[in-house]
């Protein structure tokens, strides 16, 4: 079986429905119970995208419902701060909040990590050599784009 990889990057039906527009079809509770039932071998885990964004879902309560949601899941979760972009409206959390989301995940039995960019210095990094086109486009839609 092939590995499994799901862009989360919420905890609320309310926040993933304006950052995956797709979880107005197919929501939260729907994708969680896929994956309970998806067959991980004994060594495999599914991954958990999760893109940070600041005030919007990288508080402490979202670190604990994103516990939650996954427990019973053989998972790890992969933090990935924003890389800030122009006309995207979200901005990139501090490096101590994203610090302090993951160790709450990782207190809780989680395997977590925090993707590390490059590039940022000259505004290279993934996602920000997006084009002026995208300012017309929804904020989930601009996101998607973003994260490759």
């Amino acid at each position: 079986m092939p590995n499994l990889a799901i862009s989360l990057h919420a905890t609320t039906e309310d926040q993933r429905d304006m950052l995956v527009p797709v979880n107005r079809k197919y929501g939260l509770k729907e994708l969680l119970d896929a994956c309970r039932r998806f067959p991980v071998k004994r060594r495999e885990r599914i991954t958990f995208e999760y893109v940070m964004l600041k005030e919007v879902n990288d508080s402490p309560e979202d670190a604990r419902r994103l516990v939650r949601l996954l427990h019973g899941i053989r998972g790890k979760v992969n933090l990935l701060p924003l890389n800030e972009a122009a006309g995207i409206p979200f901005e990139r959390p501090s490096d101590e909040r994203v610090n302090r989301f993951a160790k709450i995940l990782s207190d809780h039995g989680l395997t977590v990590s925090v993707r590390k960019s490059r590039g940022r210095d000259i505004r290279a990094a993934c996602g920000q050599l997006i084009t002026e086109t995208t300012r017309t486009q929804s904020p989930g839609r601009r996101l998607a784009m973003l994260m490759g």
